[in-house]
C-alpha cells in the first residue's frame, strides 16, 4: 500500500461514491469549512495500484493540547482489510504527527464497533470524549411518505399531522446566507436555556458558505404567526441527509403549536425530492435505545434524543473515537478531558 495527499476534488467525491460507510464530514466541502476555520488540514489517498481508500487529517489548536484528528474516517471499498490498511494510516500519521508537533493522533472512525479491537491491537486507546457523534439516529427514506408516516411514533405523527393543519405554523427552506443569522438568534436562546456554549455566528456562516455553491445545506424557518420559533440546518450529500444544527424557543407549548416537528418533516420531505435515501437525525444519548430509555433518561440529551427517534428509524453505533500518544503530554490532555465530561455528565 503506498499513501498519496489527494489534490483533487472530483477524484476525492468520486472515489467516497464507492463507499458505503460515509458522512458529510468525509466530504470535500467539510475539509474547506476546517481551512476557513484556520486549521490545517492533509487528503491522503492509499493506493494498492488502485485508489482504495480515503482519509483526512485536521490539526486541531486548542487550550487542551495540539493534535491530529481524522473524522469519520478512514472510507475504503468493501474488500479492504481494515487492519492492514489502519496500520499504514497509522505509520503515516504517526510521521505526520512528528512534523506538525502534534502530541497525539484522534481517529473518529466510520466503522462498526465490532473493528475496536483492531485499535486496541494497533496500540490506540478509547478517547475520554467525542467530538462528533459516536452514536446516531438514522431513518430509511426510500420508502413512500405514507409508510414513513406510518412507522413514527404514535405522538410524532399526531403532531406532524396537526402541524399541517395549523395554518398559523409556516415552514420554509432557504439558502440564503442572511437566515443563517436567524437560525443563529434562534441557538442562542436554546444554549443558554440547555447552558451549552453555541457555535458562533461566523463559524454557523462559514461552514454555510463552503456547502452552499454545491446546493448542499438549507436552513429550516418554522414560523407560527409570523414569529420563528423552530430552525434547522441540514446538508444533503451522497444520497445522505444530516439535521447538523437545531435551534427552538420554548415560548409555546410544543404539543400545541408543533412547529418544530413539522419541520422535520418538511426536511425530510426535501431529502426525498433531492434523491436521498437517509435522513440521519445526527447525534443522540449513547446510553438511549428506546422511548422508555429516553423518558428514564437524566442524560441532557434524553429529550432530544426521543424527539428524534420519534420519527422512525435505528440507532446507529459507531467505533469509538480513539487515542493514539505521541507525547507525554497527551495524558494532561486526557486527564483534562474526562474531568470535563463528568462535569457535564456526558
Amino acid at each position: 500500500m503506498d499513501i498519496k495527499e489527494i489534490t483533487s476534488k472530483k477524484v476525492w467525491e468520486d472515489f467516497l461514491l464507492k463507499c458505503g460507510e460515509k458522512t458529510f464530514l468525509d466530504s470535500w466541502n467539510w475539509g474547506e469549512f476546517q481551512r476557513k476555520q484556520e486549521d490545517k488540514v492533509f487528503r491522503f489517498g492509499v493506493y494498492k495500484k488502485d485508489l482504495i481508500a480515503v482519509f483526512s487529517a485536521v490539526k486541531i489548536i486548542a487550550k487542551r493540547g495540539v493534535f491530529l484528528f481524522v473524522p469519520h474516517a478512514p472510507n475504503s471499498l468493501e474488500n479492504v482489510d481494515k487492519k492492514k490498511l489502519l496500520e499504514k494510516i497509522t505509520a503515516e500519521l504517526k510521521e505526520l504527527g512528528k512534523k506538525e508537533k502534534a502530541w497525539f493522533l484522534r481517529i473518529a472512525p466510520v466503522w462498526s464497533k465490532e473493528t475496536e479491537k483492531i485499535f486496541k491491537d494497533l496500540g490506540f486507546n478509547p478517547s475520554p470524549i467525542h467530538i462528533h457523534p459516536e452514536v446516531t439516529w438514522e431513518l430509511d427514506i426510500s420508502d413512500s411518505e405514507e409508510k414513513i408516516i406510518s412507522g413514527m411514533r404514535k405522538t410524532t405523527r399526531y403532531l406532524v399531522k396537526q402541524g399541517e393543519k395549523n395554518k398559523d405554523i409556516d415552514i420554509s427552506m432557504s439558502c440564503d446566507l442572511k437566515d443563517v443569522e436567524s437560525f443563529y438568534n434562534l441557538l442562542k436562546e436554546t444554549a443558554g436555556r440547555h447552558k451549552f456554549v453555541p457555535f458562533s455566528l461566523n463559524y454557523l456562516i462559514e461552514q454555510f458558505s463552503c456547502f452552499n455553491p454545491d446546493g448542499q445545506i438549507a436552513v429550516w424557518l418554522g414560523k407560527y404567526k409570523g414569529e420563528i420559533i423552530s430552525s434547522a440546518i441540514t446538508v444533503y450529500w451522497q444520497g445522505g441527509a444530516y439535521y447538523h444544527h437545531g435551534a427552538s424557543l420554548q415560548k409555546y407549548n410544543s404539543n400545541k403549536v408543533p412547529a418544530s416537528y413539522l419541520l422535520q418533516w418538511e426536511a425530510i420531505k426535501e431529502a426525498k425530492r433531492r434523491n436521498c435515501s437517509t435522513y440521519n437525525f445526527w447525534g443522540i444519548a449513547p446510553e438511549i435505545k428506546s422511548k422508555e430509555d429516553a423518558e428514564k433518561s437524566s442524560h441532557p440529551w434524553a429529550g432530544l434524543s426521543l424527539f428524534k427517534m420519534g420519527f422512525g428509524g435505528e440507532r446507529k453505533d459507531y467505533a469509538k473515537t480513539q487515542d493514539f500518544p505521541l507525547s507525554p503530554l497527551y495524558y494532561l490532555t486526557s486527564s483534562f478531558e474526562k474531568i470535563r465530561k463528568s462535569k457535564r455528565r456526558l
